[in-house]
């Protein structure tokens, strides 16, 4: 019965059965899905568009809840429980099972980026994309004057942080930036307004000594909540998406090497993600 509602819902949508797996398996896997990320993930949001409902419908019942910005055109998945921005509180008790944290050098740079975000908004310096320029000497000052923390020190470390950050759809960057020097280039996406609440921002800025920040998510993208890069040339011709994601955050493995866990992230030592 199910599944014959189901098919002819597909057909509505102009949707195939495996083209709906495949968005939900990687709206799961990596927590968020960007338009302008990559091609897959263009064809996977135009997807979306013809099945939102459906998608909404499936999901539903989980406790998991999506955000959609057909402004920015991005999609975020949000655990059973999170702070939603606009959206009103769930009542049922959860236990955090879809979560992962991420690790405080993650917490603390995306807390700057989000300062970084709200000061270029101030100053009229965001571009259509609704993204904002930065480099890396910008955000080591900002992790420096804000929580008197610096970046990692290594190159690949340093790297690992930036590709997490770009993992969770939080910003993006050039890969011909292979040496990650001071002047790098990167570009803060708007999703990190609603990955950070307003509450976490202001108590940053009233002097908090460390980052206990409420965020979203994510998990964690890429949100975390299994998130990454969306051109991928490890998948079969048959798929849109990879069949195997050693990236993803419901991946014990991965999260032992990312610092998180779980496709929907959340900050570290937050209740919830936002």
């Amino acid at each position: 019965m199910i599944e014959q509602a189901l098919e002819e819902a597909l057909r509505e949508c102009r949707v195939t059965r495996t083209e709906f797996s495949e968005l939900l398996v990687r709206l799961l896997d990596y927590g968020v899905i960007c338009r302008d990320e990559s091609q897959i993930e263009g064809v996977l949001y135009d997807r979306f568009q013809r099945c939102e409902s459906l998608v909404r419908e499936w999901l539903g019942p989980l406790g998991l809840r999506l955000q959609h910005d057909g402004r920015f055109q991005f999609i975020r998945l949000y655990p059973p429980g999170a702070e939603v921005p606009g959206m009103a509180d769930q009542e049922e008790p959860h236990h955090g099972g879809f979560r992962a944290r991420l690790s405080q050098q993650e917490v603390a740079a995306i807390l700057v980026l989000r300062v970084e975000y709200d000061k270029a908004l101030r100053e009229g310096q965001v571009d259509d994309h609704g993204c904002v320029a930065l480099n890396l000497e910008a955000l080591e000052l900002g992790l420096r004057n804000l929580l008197k923390m610096s970046l990692p020190e290594r190159i690949a470390e340093r790297r690992s942080l930036l590709k997490r950050l770009r993992q969770l759809r939080l910003l993006q960057y050039s890969d011909d930036d292979s040496q990650v020097a001071a002047d790098v280039l990167l570009r803060v996406r708007p999703t990190i307004v609603r990955f950070v609440t307003e509450e976490n921002l202001h108590q940053l800025l009233d002097g908090a000594d460390q980052p206990h920040p409420t965020g979203n998510r994510e998990h964690s993208e890429s949100e975390d909540s299994g998130l990454a890069q969306g051109g991928r040339s490890t998948e079969s011709p048959q798929r849109l998406t990879p069949t195997v994601e050693d990236h993803s955050l419901f991946n014990p493995a991965a999260d032992a090497d990312s610092g998180g866990g779980g496709e929907v992230a959340e900050l570290e030592e937050s209740d919830s993600v936002s």
